[in-house]
């Protein structure tokens, strides 16, 4: 008997709170497009090889003393002579 009413409590209470399904964006074609499907199996292979090779190979070379060695040049600002705008976190 207390599994019946247990089992009616949470129908009832799945039933009574019904979640609208949503997407985190919004879908269309061209993402079911087979380069995208592809794209989707290999963007996580290129994120882990830039976090997990690049980047570290790049603070070796750039660090003061090897830059020399490794002939690393530090980049120059793509804004020019102007600094990027910041946002205040006041706002």
């Amino acid at each position: 008997m207390t599994r019946l009413l247990c089992s009616l409590a949470l129908a009832a209470t799945l039933i009574g709170a019904p979640m609208t399904a949503r997407a985190p964006a919004a879908y269309d074609d061209s993402e079911s497009h087979p380069l995208r499907l592809a794209a989707y199996a290999l963007h996580p292979v290129g994120f882990a090889l830039e976090w997990l090779f690049t980047r570290p190979l790049h603070f070796v070379v750039s660090n003061p003393g090897l830059d020399r060695v490794f002939g690393h040049v530090p980049h120059e600002n793509p804004f020019g002579g102007y600094e990027p705008y910041e946002m205040d976190d006041e706002s």
